[in-house]
Order: structure tokens, then sequence, then C-alpha cells
């Protein structure tokens, strides 16, 4: 079946692509660039990144922008996806949701509407195993915003390994967040993945922070 994946560029829905590959052909990426840092949607830490990501992977992006205003966003994710089935006849869409019910519920709703199926390879999947998977995988992922305390700048730009999938799991036990990020707590930017005929070279970056919430931005970056 030819599937489009909706890509943030993050690790979660860098996973279900591979996961989705195992047995079907992936036509595309879809990313949605949202204009609303709060969006409930779509990630914005680093989103621009897609395009760099899917040139490593040789595949077609659909992009399509949104202000990211509370549901109205659902009319521009439903545009982009009918793009995709119109330029690569896609006949399913992939998604990278964990425990959101929010997001893969209006997912699947704009999915029925268009007559496609919707793929959630990561659903109701551990947390702790969910970062295993990724590191064990060998994507290359590191934390590009955080949202929560204890998650303080120190863990910005760092790649999520074996060492910082123990802190991630130590920080839920300790103050009960969500050790993927499952709560918003984290974001991710994938630099490398199985799939990549080339990895992204960070070249330029800077961090900010205020009050508890930081973003590592990639200001240029390069494939080699």
């Amino acid at each position: 079946m030819k599937l489009g994946v909706l890509y943030s560029g993050g690790k979660d829905s860098t996973l279900a692509l591979l996961k989705a590959k195992e047995f079907h052909k992936i036509a595309c990426l879809i990313t949605l660039v949202s204009a609303n840092k709060e969006s409930y949607m779509f990630q914005t830490p680093n989103v621009h990144m897609t395009e760099l990501q899917a040139e490593a992977m040789g595949l077609p992006l659909v992009s399509v922008a949104t202000e990211g205003e509370k549901e109205l966003e659902l009319i521009d994710l439903k545009r982009a996806i009918a793009e995709a089935v119109s330029k690569h006849r896609i006949e399913g869409i992939v998604t990278g949701a964990v425990r959101s019910t929010y997001q893969a519920s209006r997912i699947q709703r704009i999915c029925h509407e268009l007559g496609l199926w919707c793929f959630n390879p990561l659903w109701l999947m551990d947390q702790v195993a969910l970062l295993d998977e990724i590191v064990k995988a060998g994507i290359v992922a590191i934390i590009s915003g955080v949202f929560a305390e204890p998650l303080d700048k120190s863990f910005l730009g760092k790649v999520i390994d074996k060492a910082m999938a123990g802190r991630l799991a130590a920080a839920a036990e300790t103050h009960g967040i969500n050790p993927a990020g499952e709560g918003g707590e984290i974001e991710t930017t994938v630099l490398h993945a199985p799939g990549f005929k080339k990895s992204i070279i960070v070249k330029k970056s800077y961090a900010s922070f205020d009050g508890s919430s930081g973003v590592y931005h990639i200001h240029e970056a390069e494939l080699k």
C-alpha cells in the first residue's frame, strides 16, 4: 500500500516511518509548518529541517503552512493530505501518535473523510520502551525543545542515546513527566536514521530559554 507519513522531523514520526516501511511503500512526507508555537497538533521547533530530511531520504515533501489556530488548523491538514493524494496517489497515512487521543482522533476523522487508511504503529507503546527502540534503531535524534521541569538547558541539543534515555526516565520518576515527551515535555529533531543517504550536520545553532521552556534553534545545516 502507498502511504504518506505525517512528518514533523522528530523521533516518533521517524520511527513510525521505519515501521511502516517494513510492509508498505512510503510515497511522500507530509509536513504542516505552524506559525503557532502552542499548537496542539503540530511540532514547531526546527520543523524547517524536514526539507533536508526529505532530501536525505530521497522522498518528496508536501509542506503546507498553517496559522495553527485550534481546529482551523485541521482544514490545512486535510488540504495537505488531499494534496498528497493528488500528487502521489497515497492510500493511507502514517502517524507517530503514541497516546494523544486529541491528535489521533482528528487525523483519523480526516482520513475517514478522504477514504484513507490511518496507521498508528506506535499507538499505546510504553514510552521508556519507545526511547529504547529509537536508540536501538539507530535514529540520531537531538532534543530541540524542553517544556517542563526538571528539564533544563543542559538537555538542549543533546542526542537521545542510552544515557539520555535514562535521564528522561529518571525525570519521569521524580517529576511525573512523560519520558518520551507525550505530554509536550520535549520535542526532537532527527539528524540521521536508517534510510538517510546522508546525515544532517548542524553548522549554526543557538539555545533560548524562558522560565521552564527552552528551544534549540538550528539556524544553518547541511547534508554530508
